[in-house]
């Protein structure tokens, strides 16, 4: 049961990351995760599906998927440089914004009802 619940969870991430991500990766590799996809999909149809047919396909398309991992993490890698670069030039320039601080004190008073 678990093998076939961590297969469905894993099905269920690549289809979603296929789809956000599934451009940054060549065509041959996005053929290859979609067959594995299917291969899994039909596989969790089956009622009978042994322990270990649910754990290949799982490997197959964990190995298959290797590929998407890496282009999320090059997008997720690119977007932080970005940001540090923003914050770097915004903070680095030495002058002071023109937003104005005020620090001060309050009471907080009860209403009489």
């Amino acid at each position: 049961m678990q093998a076939r619940n961590h297969l469905d969870a894993l099905v269920h991430s690549v289809k979603k990351s296929l789809g956000e991500y599934g451009e940054k990766v060549g065509s041959d590799e996005k053929g290859k995760i979609e067959a594995a996809l299917k291969d899994a999909e039909e596989l969790l149809k089956q009622q009978d599906a042994g322990k270990e047919a649910l754990e290949t396909k799982a490997e197959a398309l964990m190995t298959a998927s290797q590929k998407l991992g890496e282009a999320m993490y090059a997008k997720s890698q690119a977007e932080a440089q970005t940001a540090n670069a923003g914050e770097a030039g915004a903070g680095g320039s030495g002058k002071e914004s023109d937003e104005k601080v005020v620090d001060a004190e309050f009471t907080e008073v009860k209403d009489k009802k």
